[in-house]
C-alpha cells in the first residue's frame, strides 16, 4: 500500500494567462508564490496557495486545445474548495460579477455548495463545511 500525504498541488492550464491570473488572485484570493516565464516552452507558471499552502500551478501554453465537455469529461471533474459562510461566498464573487448556480445540498452530508466556472469554463465548487 502507498503511503500518501496528502495532495500537493493542482495543475490548470489557461488559456488566457492575464485573465486567469486576476480571477485567481483577485477574484479567489490565492496568494502568489512565485511567477515565472519559461521561454523555451513560450510558457507562464504561476504557484499559488491557500491559507499558506502551496494549491495551484497555473499554467499557460501557446493554443491548448479547449476542455471537450462540462462537467462529465474525462479526467478532472471540478475544483471544490472548503467555505464556513457560502451566502458571504456568493455575495463576494457577485461583487466580482461572476454568477454561481443556485445553492444546492449534498444529499449524503446535509452541507451546502454551489458552482461558478474559472475563465476558461473550469467547474469551481464552494462546499460550506
Amino acid at each position: 500500500m502507498l503511503k500518501l500525504l496528502h495532495v500537493h498541488h493542482i495543475a490548470i492550464i489557461c488559456s488566457d494567462y492575464a485573465v486567469s491570473k486576476r480571477f485567481y488572485t483577485e477574484v479567489l484570493g490565492l496568494a502568489v508564490i512565485r511567477e515565472v516565464y519559461r521561454a523555451e516552452r513560450d510558457s507562464w507558471k504561476l504557484d499559488l496557495a491557500l491559507g499558506g499552502n502551496y494549491i495551484i500551478e497555473l499554467f499557460s501554453f501557446p493554443t491548448p486545445p479547449p476542455r471537450p465537455t462540462r462537467p462529465e469529461a474525462t479526467g478532472l471533474r471540478h475544483l471544490a474548495f472548503a467555505v464556513d459562510d457560502l451566502e458571504a461566498t456568493i455575495q463576494g464573487l457577485h461583487a466580482h460579477n461572476v454568477a454561481s448556480e443556485p445553492i444546492r445540498v449534498d444529499e449524503f452530508t446535509g452541507r451546502r455548495f454551489t458552482f461558478i466556472q474559472d475563465p476558461d469554463g473550469l467547474p469551481l465548487e464552494f462546499y460550506e463545511v
